[in-house]
C-alpha cells in the first residue's frame, strides 16, 4: 500500500510538472496568438465610475495625474502590495477629472508597451480583471479625446486581456477572484456590444457561480458573511451596468440579488452589528447601506435563522449563535472552528464576543484566530472542533463537523438556541451539546453545556471560554463563584457554581489584520463520565 506521504509527494510532483507546462505554454507564441484574436467593435457603452463606489474607496482629496512620478511609475522596485495596487489601476478612481487626459493615456500606453505580451506577474488573474474594470470605468480620462491609433491599441488590449480571463477563469481557487473576473468579462461584452464572445460567456460563468457557490436559500456555501456581502456588491454592480447600458437584465441576476439581499438584511441590517463568525470582523457596512439607499435597493428578512446562524433581537438585547455545520473543503479557506459559539449585545455594546478574524493568511495569527479556543465555545484537551490542513499555503478543513438537534425558540418572555455537534466524536468519542436560554423580564442568560461519551475510558480536560470586548472590565468575587463584568455603564454577573471559573488574557482580532489584548472568562474541568453537564449564568446587575 502506498503511504499517505508518498501520495503527497506524487501529488506535489504532478502539480509542479503541470505548473511548468502551463508556464511554457502561456509564454509561447501559440498562447499569444490565441489571446490576440480580437474584433473591430468600438467602445460604445461607457460605464459610470460611481457605480463602483461600493467596492472602491474614494479619497476625499482627489489627486491629479501630474502628482505621480510618471517617468518611473513602471519600474518594478515596489513591494508586492504596492505592485498590485499600481497594476490593477484602481488608483485611477482617486484621480481628479481635471487631470490631464493625455498624461493618463500615456501611462496606459507605457504599461501596454511593457506588457503587450502575457507576463505572469502583471497579468495575474485578479490584477487583470480589476485593470479592465478600471480602464473602462475611468473612460473620461483613459479614452476620451484620444487619437485613432491610441483607441485601436486600447480596444485591442482590453479584449486581449479579457481573452486571457476567459482562458484562466476556471483556475483561481479564490471564489472572489472568479467573481471579479466574471464581472470584467461581462463589462467588456456590454462595453463593446459583443454578445457572443464576452457577454454570453460571462453570463454562463455567472450562472455557474450561482449554481456552485450558493445554497438553496441563496446564502454562500462557505457561510462566510464577508463573502455574502462581496457577492451582493458585485451582483448589484453587474445589474447596474446592464441597466445603464439599456441592456435586458437577466431574471436570475434579479433573483440572486433578492436572496443575497434578504441574507444581508438578516445578518446585518436587522441588527446593525458585526457578528464575529467564520471570517468576519468589523465592517464598513454602514457605507454600503448608503450605497443601497442611493440606488434604490431595499431588503427585508423577518426570519430568526438563516445560513447556519440564529439571531434573536429585542430593543436592547441581541443573541447570535453559530448553529451551522462546517462547509465542505472547497469553501472552507476562511472558516473558523466556532460551531455553537455565541455573542451577546446589550444596548449596542458587545458583552460576549468571539475574538474575530485575522485575514492575512501569511501571518501566524490567521491560524490562531481560526481555532475553537478563540470562540465562546467548548474545547477538549485544547483541540479545535475541526481539523485544518495546509493546501498550497492555504488552510482548509481536513475534517469537519455536523450540527444536530438544532432548535430556536423566540417568544416575548423566553428565548432559546440549542444544538449539538460531532466535532469531538472521532478523537474523544464525545458529542458536544449546548443550550442557551434568555429570560427578558429578568435580563438573565442561562447556559447548559453537555458532554456525552459512549465509553469514558479515560479522563479528558475541557474548557469553556467567554471572550469579552477589550473595553470590558472584569473582577472576580471573594467567594470565587462569580465574575463581575463592567461594560461602559452596565454591570453584569457571570456565575457557575460547580466548576472553577477564572479570568485569562487573550487576543482580540475584531479589526482587520490587527490585534488588541482582551480578557476572557473560562470554566475548566475534568470529565470521566458518560454525561457531563456544565451550567452557567449571565445576569444583569
Amino acid at each position: 500500500m502506498i503511504k499517505t506521504n508518498s501520495l503527497g509527494i506524487l501529488s506535489r510532483f504532478y502539480f509542479n510538472i503541470k505548473k511548468s507546462f502551463k508556464s511554457i505554454y502561456q509564454n509561447s507564441s501559440f498562447y499569444e496568438k490565441k489571446i490576440s484574436k480580437t474584433f473591430d467593435n468600438s467602445f460604445e457603452y461607457k460605464p459610470s465610475p460611481h457605480l463602483l463606489s461600493s467596492i472602491v474607496k474614494y479619497q476625499n482629496k482627489k489627486y491629479k495625474i501630474e502628482d505621480f512620478a510618471i517617468e518611473s511609475i513602471w519600474q518594478n522596485n515596489s513591494s508586492s502590495k504596492d505592485y498590485e495596487k499600481l497594476n490593477n489601476f484602481f488608483w485611477f478612481f482617486s484621480l481628479d477629472l481635471k487631470s490631464s487626459k493625455k498624461t493618463t493615456q500615456t501611462i496606459i500606453k507605457n504599461w501596454i508597451l511593457n506588457n503587450t505580451k502575457y507576463q505572469k506577474k502583471s497579468w495575474e488573474f485578479n490584477l487583470t480583471a480589476k485593470r479592465i474594470i478600471s480602464w473602462l470605468s475611468n473612460h473620461q480620462l483613459t479614452y476620451e479625446d484620444s487619437d485613432k491609433e491610441y483607441r485601436y491599441t486600447f480596444d485591442h488590449m482590453i479584449q486581449k486581456q479579457t481573452n486571457h480571463l476567459l482562458n484562466e477563469i476556471k483556475n483561481p481557487k479564490e471564489l472572489e477572484n472568479k467573481m471579479i473576473g466574471c464581472a470584467a468579462i461581462i463589462l467588456t461584452g456590454l462595453a463593446y456590444k459583443d454578445e457572443k464572445q464576452y457577454l454570453e460567456n460571462g453570463l454562463n460563468l455567472l450562472r455557474n457561480i450561482i449554481k456552485s457557490s450558493f445554497d438553496n436559500q441563496g446564502f454562500p456555501k462557505s457561510r462566510n458573511i464577508r463573502q455574502l456581502i462581496f457577492y451582493l456588491k458585485y451582483f448589484i454592480i453587474i445589474r447596474e451596468w446592464f441597466k445603464e447600458s439599456q441592456s435586458l437584465i437577466p431574471e436570475y441576476i434579479d433573483e440572486t440579488i433578492y436572496y443575497l439581499g434578504s441574507s444581508y438584511a438578516f445578518i446585518w441590517q436587522n441588527i446593525k452589528q458585526d457578528i464575529f463568525f467564520n471570517g468576519n470582523y468589523s465592517s464598513e457596512n454602514k457605507e454600503f447601506d448608503q450605497y443601497l439607499k442611493r440606488f434604490g435597493y431595499t431588503f427585508k428578512n423577518q426570519t430568526n435563522e438563516l445560513g447556519g446562524y440564529a439571531i434573536l433581537k429585542s430593543k436592547k438585547i441581541i443573541l447570535a449563535a453559530d448553529i451551522g455545520s462546517s462547509p465542505s473543503k472547497i469553501f472552507s479557506n476562511n472558516y473558523q472552528a466556532g460551531a455553537l459559539s455565541f455573542e451577546i449585545f446589550s444596548n449596542d455594546k458587545k458583552l460576549i464576543s468571539n475574538a474575530g478574524y485575522y485575514s492575512d493568511r501569511r501571518n501566524k495569527f490567521n491560524k490562531l484566530s481560526r481555532s475553537t479556543a478563540l470562540h465562546c465555545a467548548l474545547t477538549i484537551e485544547d483541540y479545535s472542533s475541526c481539523n485544518f490542513a495546509n493546501d498550497q499555503n492555504d488552510l482548509i478543513i481536513s475534517r469537519g463537523l455536523k450540527i444536530s438537534k438544532k432548535n430556536v425558540v423566540f417568544e416575548n418572555n423566553y428565548w432559546k438556541i440549542s444544538g449539538a455537534h460531532d466535532g469531538y466524536s472521532i478523537k474523544f468519542g464525545t458529542i458536544y451539546e449546548r443550550e442557551i436560554e434568555y429570560y427578558p423580564e429578568q435580563m438573565k442568560f442561562i447556559g447548559c453545556d453537555k458532554l456525552f461519551r459512549k465509553t469514558p475510558n479515560k479522563e479528558i480536560k475541557f474548557d469553556i471560554r467567554f471572550h469579552l470586548n477589550p473595553s470590558s472590565k472584569v473582577m472576580k468575587t471573594q467567594d470565587n463563584k462569580s465574575i463581575l463584568i463592567e461594560l461602559d455603564e452596565e454591570g453584569w454577573k457571570f456565575s457557575c457554581d460547580k466548576f472553577d471559573i477564572n479570568i485569562d488574557n487573550g487576543l482580540y482580532f475584531g479589526n482587520k489584520n490587527s490585534y488588541k489584548e482582551n480578557q476572557n472568562i473560562f470554566i475548566s474541568g475534568m470529565n470521566n463520565e458518560k454525561e457531563q453537564v456544565i451550567k452557567w449564568e449571565i445576569s444583569k446587575l
